[in-house]
C-alpha cells in the first residue's frame, strides 16, 4: 500500500520541481541574459581556486557519468552483456566513491576559500551561498548513501530508483518503486530536488552556458596602425 506521503513525494513533487526548474532557466535567460554567469573570482584569488575548481568538476564529470550509467541504462543493458550485479556493485563502488569524495573535498576547498578570503567573502551573494551549501549536501548525501551499501549484496538502484526516475519523463508515474528504499537515497534524492529548486535562480546556471556562436561567427580581424611620416 502507497501512502500519499509517498505518492506526494515520488509522483507529484519531482513535476513541481521539474516545472521549476525548466520555467525558472527560461525565465533566468529573458530576464538576466548578463547575470547568466559564473560570476568568476579568480581576479581576486587564483591559486586555491585552481586546486579547488579541478578538484570540484572532475570529480562531479565522473559522478555524472555514474549516475547516467547506474540510472539511465537500464538493467537490462548490463544483463545482455553479462554483467552479473555483485560485479556492477563493485565496479560502482570503485569508480564512484573515489569520484565523489574528490568533487567533495573540491567543493570544501572552495567553501573554505569563499570563506577565508575577505574580498571574496565581502562580495559573495546569498545566492552564492545557496548554491554552495546545496551542492555540498548533494554530495555529503550521496556519498553517505553509497557508504551505506558499499556490501556486495547491497540495496540495487537499478531496479526500484532508475526506473522511478526514466519514469518520470515518460508519465509511467510509479511511487511504490520508492517506498521501500534505505532512507539515505531518499534523503539525496529530496537534496537533489532542492539542487534543481533553486539552480536557475543562482549562478549555477553556467552549467547551461555552451559557446555555439563561436563556431559561426566570423574572424576578428585586428589592424595596426601604420603611422605615416
Amino acid at each position: 500500500m502507497v501512502s500519499r506521503l509517498d505518492i506526494f513525494l515520488w509522483a507529484i513533487l519531482p513535476y513541481i520541481v521539474l516545472t521549476i526548474f525548466i520555467g525558472g532557466l527560461i525565465y533566468r535567460y529573458q530576464k538576466d541574459q548578463f547575470g547568466w554567469t559564473t560570476k568568476s573570482s579568480e581576479i581576486l584569488e587564483k591559486k586555491r581556486l585552481r586546486i579547488g575548481s579541478l578538484m570540484f568538476h572532475w570529480g562531479l564529470i565522473f559522478v555524472f557519468g555514474g549516475h547516467v550509467a547506474g540510472i539511465l541504462v537500464p538493467i537490462q543493458f548490463y544483463e545482455a552483456l553479462g554483467i552479473p550485479e555483485h560485479i556492477y556493485h563493485k565496479i560502482a563502488i570503485i569508480l564512484g566513491m573515489p569520484a565523489g569524495i574528490v568533487a567533495f573535498i573540491g567543493i570544501l576547498l572552495l567553501l573554505h576559500r569563499r570563506i577565508s578570503v575577505k574580498r571574496i567573502f565581502k562580495t559573495t551573494t546569498t545566492g552564492d551561498w545557496v548554491a554552495l551549501l546545496v551542492v555540498i549536501l548533494c554530495l555529503a548525501t550521496g556519498l553517505a548513501a553509497t557508504s551505506l551499501n558499499v556490501d556486495a549484496h547491497g540495496f540495487d538502484y537499478r531496479t526500484t530508483i532508475a526506473p522511478w526516475f526514466r519514469g518520470i519523463f515518460t508519465f509511467h508515474f510509479q511511487p511504490e518503486l520508492m517506498a521501500g528504499i534505505p532512507i539515505w537515497f531518499k534523503i539525496h534524492i529530496l537534496s537533489t530536488f532542492v539542487l534543481y529548486t533553486v539552480w536557475p535562480f543562482t549562478r549555477l546556471v553556467h552549467a547551461f552556458s555552451f559557446p555555439l556562436r563561436y563556431l559561426t561567427r566570423n574572424y576578428v580581424i585586428y589592424k595596426r596602425r601604420v603611422r605615416e611620416i
